[in-house]
């Protein structure tokens, strides 16, 4: 990867890719633009549980979101030691990664010990052995030498502090470019979706409110055969494109559509939180509010029957799984 001159990594920018970011700017703007109230702050926090829940699952974590909150909370919570830390440093990361410099390897190295902490011994430093990807009996990917990895990701960060590439862009080369070169011994995947989030922030701040993470976690499969087509082919488009997908959907979750004069507030401020699919008990929690029965009569009902959201599953209203989504937004 490296040579007398700058490394630039393959990349070619298909009309996907230029139609995606395109897409993905404008909507973008509709991201409001406000001071950081109560209702942002809520709102925040519960899109930064589903990103841990969604990044960790990817690594096989099972907690859900009530026990994320829980461990977020401080409460004690009845699960794996093993995923609770990981969980926690998460939330560690997570709290503080806006503070971090994209192109820093100093910041990179020390999300990595945060990531990691408590979980491999080489938590913070480059891997000093070879490492692969394995899905069963098969190799899908086998990681340059450890001896390579300072200079190849001292190339990479170089490039990223240089590059004019659009940072939509820039952060899925950058994601697709770390997990080949798969730094560390472990946390490879969970560091790399973190970064990109944060060359997201850094070029829209709004983006610590939206859950890339999770979405990625909810196309898994394709995340990973995205990786692998990237490659074989050589070149990053592939993974770009996956991911400027999975960036639009995350937005599609989060931009409210537009609200009608005639709407109450209390609509309006459903409509705002609404991020997803949720339960009543998550958008109550969101919105500060503990009367179950004003929440339902002043906001989900009105919200319902003027078809501005529906519910998940609607063939049983009363579902204790039931949630609520967002209708027309686009």
């Amino acid at each position: 990867m490296s040579n007398k001159q700058s490394y630039e990594p393959p990349i070619t920018i298909t009309p996907a890719i230029l139609r995606l970011a395109t897409d993905i700017s404008v909507k973008a703007d509709r991201l409001a633009v406000r001071g950081e109230s109560a209702l942002d702050l809520r709102l925040r926090r519960v899109s930064q549980v589903r990103s841990i829940k969604g990044t960790l699952a990817i690594e096989g974590n099972a907690l859900d979101e009530v026990t994320i909150t829980a461990i977020l909370e401080g409460k004690r919570v009845v699960a794996p030691l093993r995923e609770i830390q990981e969980v926690r440093n998460a939330i560690a990361a997570y709290d503080i990664f806006e503070k971090w410099t994209p192109h820093d390897e100093v910041d990179l190295l020390k999300a990595h010990g945060i990531l990691m902490a408590g979980l491999i011994d080489d938590a913070g430093r480059y891997r000093r052995s070879g490492v692969g990807v394995i899905a069963g009996s098969q190799v899908l990917h086998m990681a340059p030498p450890a001896k390579r990895v300072p200079l190849l990701m001292g190339d990479l960060l170089n490039w990223l502090a240089r590059t004019e590439l659009h940072p939509l862009v820039a952060g899925s080369v950058f994601h697709y470019e770390f997990e080949f070169i798969h730094p560390f011994s472990d946390g490879n995947g969970r560091l790399g979706r973190l970064w990109q989030t944060l060359i997201l922030c850094r070029w829209n701040p709004r983006f610590a409110s939206v859950p890339v993470e999770n979405i990625v976690h909810l196309h898994q499969e394709e995340y990973y055969n995205a990786l692998i087509e990237a490659t074989k082919a050589g070149d990053s488009a592939p993974f770009v494109e996956f991911m400027l997908t999975m960036i639009l959907e995350a937005l599609k979750s989060v931009v409210s559509p537009q609200v009608a004069p005639q709407v109450s507030p209390q609509v309006k401020r459903l409509l705002e939180t609404l991020t997803g699919e949720m339960s009543g008990r998550e958008i109550m929690e969101v919105l500060d509010l503990t009367d179950r029965k004003s929440f339902r009569h002043r906001y989900l009902a009105p919200a319902l029957d003027a078809g501005l959201i529906e519910m998940t599953i609607p063939d049983k209203p009363n579902s204790h799984l039931q949630k609520y989504r967002l209708i027309g937004a686009w």
